[in-house]
């Protein structure tokens, strides 16, 4: 993908991790021991999990009892206590969040911040931190607030042959109409300005640069 350009981030797809009440995980290092779904082999999900559990010093294959479910199983499976905890990375709101968080056994989103998540965002240029807006999204969960996380940002992308003042224009449609934007989907609540240019993998458009630097978010 040679030509493959990016232009901005959209909304982040948050590794999430949601755990029962009972099960005593408030935070990575409780995972230990734990039935954890971390997603079917070979996903973008295991993978993800993966990553962080490595990067916290847990071994998926010898430090807990890891479940390769499906997202659509994992919510009915941790209301009936048949797993303690599952990842899914996702953009939010999610209705397998929304079924697990509305059953009668309380459970809560496990906060992802830290050493760990400082690692992977630094040595992986497409993780980011996120938000899990857990308070306008989950009433079910037992969270206080939202929570901290991390994941990838879904991105709007182009070819690197699209012409600078098409994209230029594009971009500045969004940004000048920020406010806008974000109503279109509940998903893009939490995007900034500043957040919209985090976890770019691919080069970024020249059009889109040039708007960038105009607008001071990038030198």
């Amino acid at each position: 993908q040679k030509d493959l350009r990016a232009v901005f981030s959209i909304h982040p797809e948050s590794v999430s991790l949601l755990a029962s009440d009972e099960s005593g995980i408030w935070s990575l290092q409780d995972l230990k021991g734990k039935i954890v779904n971390i997603g079917n082999p070979g996903s973008g999900q295991r993978g993800n999990a993966t990553d962080i559990l490595m990067a916290a010093g847990i071994d998926p294959d010898s430090d807990l009892k890891a479940e390769g479910l499906k997202a659509a199983e994992a919510a009915g499976m941790l209301q009936d206590g048949r797993i303690d905890a599952y990842f899914y990375t996702v953009g939010h709101p999610n209705g397998s969040f929304k079924e697990a968080t509305s059953g009668a056994k309380g459970v809560h989103f496990v906060p992802q911040e830290g050493p760990a998540v400082d690692a992977l965002v630094a040595e992986y240029p497409y993780y980011a931190k996120s938000v899990i807006p857990v308070s306008a999204n989950y009433p079910g969960a037992s969270n206080d607030g939202d929570v901290p996380a991390f994941g990838v940002k879904a991105t709007f992308c182009t070819s690197a042959n699209v012409s600078d003042d098409v994209v230029y224009a594009i971009v500045k449609e969004v940004f000048d109409n920020l406010d806008a934007f974000k109503a279109l989907h509940p998903a893009y609540s939490v995007l900034t300005a500043e957040n919209m240019l985090e976890g770019l993998s691919a080069p970024l458009h020249p059009g889109a640069e040039k708007y960038f630097m105009e607008a001071g978010l990038i030198k």
